[in-house]
């Protein structure tokens, strides 16, 4: 296994990628509660939901694992599900069904652009500005989604979107108390700082009667019967339809891309040149987990932004992903008792990633307008529309925009002309009510 994995060349241990696991999953693990919340609202049981997403984790994070070798954690997406529940079923008022056909179409679709490469090509020609800003941007929102979660920022007004939570509930103070905490042994440097501060949060909402202990710790995983393979193909593939694919389509595309350059940019795995050697790897890893999402009966799959947490946490090779999938598998088990950690508790750690992931911005030339701007519109775009996706197509547009109008014409190449004209597909379809 140390061999397969390379352990002393990429200097971990087992007890350093078992680590890092634990805590990716229990970062992550908010989703397999969060995703068939949202997805409920289509129609979807939520037990058989809860079950598809669980599957769809483990065979997507276990190939990551094993084929890609990477320290990523893969799971449906969040955003994307919002997408699928709130627009395309309650708005525009598909079924679910024919929302899962699309998915399926999507990730059949991504398979194929991936295995001739083209998905490769794409990625090498991002220039090394526009793949930092993906770093900062996705450290920030990470930082905002956990300060929300925590109860330290709130919904506001129109105007003024956001305020200050109010910081005199126990809740917002537990949260506050566990970023005290977690910070402080990160600075003494101790093991598992992430993990032991999640820990020690859930334990002191325990004590405040602020979360109840489950009546059983494990119980047998609802049947996922009711969505194993309901996907409406025919419907689907309708002309109608062509607009929620391409959408989901871009949504994909960038989210994984950009996630995958900036974690990898924090992992330091990225090579001279600002490339990850074998991206195609994680890329179809990406693709098939989208292709078996559709047929568990959930919503697109990728690598999630909050593998970052066990990269913070040393890990650096596939026997990471393996620890995540092994928890989720027995999660199907034992969610009575892992979905009691609160946003609390996992908000710090959102909040300390995203610090550590800003330090990609020392990358920046401040003295190249061209290169400066639209890596300053990827980030404020990622966190003022709170969309990965928005700020990433932002950033391939304005960039070949403002080289042109600039007069610096072979710093374009085809891969960013074709990503511009590619993100600029999604402002057409992008369902804007």
């Amino acid at each position: 296994m140390r061999n397969f994995f390379e352990f002393d060349r990429h200097g971990t241990s087992y007890q350093q990628e078992v680590l890092a696991g634990l805590t990716t999953f229990f970062t992550l693990s908010y989703i397999i509660v969060v995703n068939p919340a949202i997805l409920e609202a289509t129609g979807m049981p939520r037990g058989a939901s809860m079950t598809a997403t669980i599957l769809t984790a483990v065979f997507g994070t276990v190939l990551m694992g094993l084929y890609a070798k990477r320290p990523f954690a893969v799971a449906p997406y969040m955003g994307e599900n919002a997408f699928i529940a709130y627009t395309v079923v309650k708005t525009l008022g598909y079924s679910w069904q024919t929302a899962l056909g699309a998915i399926l179409v999507s990730g059949v679709l991504f398979t194929l652009i991936t295995l001739t490469g083209a998905r490769k090509w794409l990625a090498e020609a991002i220039p090394m500005t526009l793949k930092h800003s993906f770093t900062v941007g996705i450290g920030l929102f990470l930082a905002f989604l956990g300060l929300s979660n925590m109860g330290v920022v709130a919904l506001g007004v129109p105007g003024a979107p956001v305020k200050l939570g109010d910081l005199t509930t126990i809740p917002a103070l537990c949260g506050l108390g566990g970023l005290a905490l977690t910070g402080a042994l990160l600075v003494r440097k101790v093991t598992g700082a992430l993990v032991i501060g999640m820990a020690a949060t859930t334990m002191l909402m325990l004590s405040f009667g602020l979360l109840q202990l489950p009546q059983t710790l494990f119980s047998l995983p609802p049947s996922i019967a009711p969505l194993w393979l309901q996907v409406d193909i025919t419907g689907a593939l309708t002309w109608g339809f062509v607009g929620v694919i391409l959408s989901v389509l871009v949504m994909d595309f960038v989210d994984t891309m950009g996630t995958l350059i900036g974690l990898s940019a924090r992992a330091r795995l990225l090579d001279e040149n600002g490339n990850l050697p074998e991206i195609e790897k994680p890329m179809l890893v990406d693709a098939l987990s989208t292709t078996a999402a559709a047929l568990f009966g959930t919503t697109t799959a990728g690598v999630f932004i909050e593998s970052a947490s066990g990269i913070e946490q040393g890990g650096k090779t596939g026997f990471t992903a393996l620890v995540v999938a092994g928890l989720f598998l027995l999660a199907l088990f034992f969610a009575p008792i892992l979905t009691i950690v609160p946003p609390q508790a996992y908000g710090p750690v959102l909040v300390l990633v995203g610090m550590f992931m800003i330090e990609s911005a020392g990358y920046f030339d401040f003295n190249d307008y061209t290169e400066l701007l639209p890596a300053f519109l990827t980030i404020v775009m990622m966190l003022f529309t709170f969309n990965i996706g928005v700020g990433i197509t932002m950033g391939f547009i304005s960039w070949v925009v403002i080289k042109a109008l600039a007069g610096r014409f072979r710093e374009i190449n085809a891969g960013m002309t074709a990503l511009a004209i590619l993100s600029a597909t999604f402002y057409i379809f992008y369902p804007y009510h």
